[in-house]
């Protein structure tokens, strides 16, 4: 604990609020709420922790706090200091499914859709719905039930559902809006658990054109009522009423908590959504946060009820979430939460060993290549290789691995620009002296460790740039490769040295795929580079195609062989006008011809 943190913690307050862990580079890690500050804070230094825990508290150096006047208040706070900064050590919901709805737009003219998307647009939304089959085969039966228009663009004359008895062609018809508004009545009132009343309505129909003799319509009739009743007994019944309400159950284990939630929509349980996560504070409070955050994503509506365990104060939930906040004390209604309590203990249980395993392999991973090399934690990896075809198109690329996973959006290429074509030396330096000239002048993070592909030589020009010319300290590890080109060494120190590191590790295996990843992401972009010089070499010489018609030509043909081997007509078929298509034809006949000669 430095001297920083430990004044802080004797003046922290008796007071509710949310506090800001931050690392070595001040970036914020984590965000927490508190019923007392003071407590909670304070629990993080002292005594000992989980090995999740402990990996969030050894990576503190500073924190801040925020004193609110409520818990309900520090729980809105969070949700927004978590969405502001999206600390690392926060719930992420960003892998979370979305579920489609059945809409009806808020137009003049209505329509019906499928959506997975829920917006603030005044439209009606009804689900979510257990898969798009379900809501299509739904939307279809209210097609032809409810003719609300279909097109997207309203068109200039009347379409096929209009002969089909699916539409009122507003296209060319003026429509009442007394019309719409009866027919949406209708589509909430099926939607919302009225079928039997829309079949008797149907059954009677039915009914009137038999007696009118009217045996096709009639049998259109029966049709619908059978195509409600396959799609209604696919269902199972949970509940008497026909109240739409979500069910919630948790539980945890080493660290880690899984949170069930149970779609329960017009009495049926329709779907059931899983969450497993890591835990820093109490159970509770995890709880209520990620269930704020599972209501704020756009995929996710408001039932009228919400059920929750009884160790939940569902005061909180309630006034943060504006709906019907409830705890079950008894009947089928307890039931259904212990049920979703039941599964969440079964999932984590179950889950938590692959969980742990994969621990192992990525930070756990990190944490063994600190112990073998004597250095901090390299929870950011960073790794550079160099690549060129015979010493032409030379290309470097860079990745980034945290903790122990690649971040691909944080991937870099680059084209060499003063270094000679077969100079690796110069290309490496220069790559490295871009990089992290960037990362100083634009405050970017620093990693933890520097990895070269490649032996003493390129660890020495690295090493160079790093510290003497931009006066950083950040290690330096090399990858040395054996003749059947595989990650044989890894080399560390000044001078470089070879670190015992057993091959069957995990933290040789992270150094295998960062070596790999690194190569493989080189290759591909060296390869890039070759067709595009590939084809502005062959089809420079044609008057008529600049970058856009090259670029055009690749993506249709996919490489400089085909466009070679095409036809007139297979080249007018990729967007080129009959003149240019010629004379690239004739251009390659030519090239042929000569060959031949």
């Amino acid at each position: 604990m430095n001297a920083i943190i430990k004044a802080k913690l004797e003046i922290l307050p008796d007071e509710p609020g949310c506090y800001l862990m931050k690392d070595r580079q001040g970036t914020i890690i984590y965000v927490g709420k508190a019923k007392v500050l003071k407590n909670r804070v304070r629990s993080y230094f002292t005594g000992s922790h989980d090995g999740k825990t402990a990996r969030l508290v050894s990576e503190i150096e500073d924190f801040e706090y925020i004193v609110t006047s409520s818990d309900l208040e520090a729980l809105i706070l969070e949700l927004n200091l978590i969405k502001l900064h999206d600390p690392k050590y926060n719930i992420k919901l960003t892998d979370d499914k979305t579920y489609p709805y059945i809409k009806i737009t808020n137009e003049r003219h209505p329509r019906l859709i499928t959506t997975r998307k829920i917006k603030r647009d005044k439209a009606k939304y009804f689900g979510p719905y257990p898969n798009s089959y379900a809501a299509n085969e739904t939307k279809k039966l209210l097609d032809r039930l409810y003719p609300l228009r279909k097109c997207t663009q309203m068109p200039s004359q009347v379409c096929l559902y209009y002969h089909l008895g699916q539409c009122l062609a507003p296209c060319v018809k003026d429509i009442e809006k007394k019309v719409y508004d009866d027919m949406i009545n209708q589509i909430s009132k099926f939607l919302n658990g009225g079928v039997d009343e829309i079949k008797d309505e149907l059954q009677q129909k039915m009914l009137d054109a038999a007696e009118n003799l009217e045996f096709e319509r009639a049998k259109e009739f029966r049709d619908l009522i059978t195509h409600i009743d396959s799609i209604m007994e696919k269902q199972k019944m949970v509940s008497d009423d026909l109240t739409n309400r979500d069910v919630f159950g948790y539980a945890v284990e080493k660290g880690w908590m899984c949170v069930q939630v149970f779609f329960v929509r017009q009495g049926k349980l329709i779907e059931r959504d899983v969450t497993i996560f890591p835990i820093y504070n109490e159970p509770e409070e995890e709880f209520l946060t990620f269930v704020g955050h599972f209501y704020e994503q756009a995929n996710h509506l408001l039932p009228k009820e919400i059920f929750v365990p009884n160790t939940i104060d569902e005061t909180i939930l309630q006034s943060l979430l504006n709906t019907k906040v409830i705890i079950p004390k008894r009947g089928t209604k307890k039931e259904l939460v212990d049920l979703a309590m039941k599964n969440a203990n079964i999932a984590v249980h179950e889950k938590f060993q692959l969980i742990e395993r994969q621990e192992e392999r990525t930070v756990g991973a990190c944490e063994a290549l600190a112990q073998a090399m004597d250095i901090p934690i390299p929870l950011r990896i960073e790794a550079f290789d160099n690549s060129h075809m015979h010493g032409t198109d030379p290309v470097s690329a860079m990745v980034v691995f945290i903790d122990g996973k690649p971040a691909k959006k944080e991937y870099r290429k680059y084209k060499t620009r003063e270094a000679a074509k077969h100079d690796d030396y110069g290309a490496m330096a220069e790559v490295i002296r871009r990089r992290y000239t960037r990362v100083l002048r634009e405050n970017l993070a620093l990693p933890d460790l520097i990895v070269i592909d490649g032996g003493k030589g390129q660890m020495e020009v690295a090493r160079e740039v790093i510290e003497d010319e931009l006066g950083l300290s950040i290690p330096i590890a090399g990858l040395a490769k054996d003749d059947k080109h595989n990650t044989s060494q890894l080399l560390f120190g000044s001078p470089p040295e070879v670190v015992p590191l057993k091959r069957t590790s995990d933290g040789f295996y992270l150094l295998q795929r960062i070596q790999d990843e690194v190569h493989r992401f080189a290759i591909t972009f060296l390869r890039q580079q070759q067709q595009t010089n590939a084809i502005q070499s062959v089809l420079d010489d044609i008057e008529g195609v600049g970058p856009k018609r090259k670029q055009q030509l690749m993506k249709h043909f996919g490489s400089v062989k085909k466009i070679r081997e095409a036809s007139e007509l297979q080249l007018q078929e990729a967007g080129l006008p009959p003149k240019l298509a010629e004379s690239i034809f004739k251009h390659f006949q030519e090239i042929s011809l000569k060959k031949d000669q």
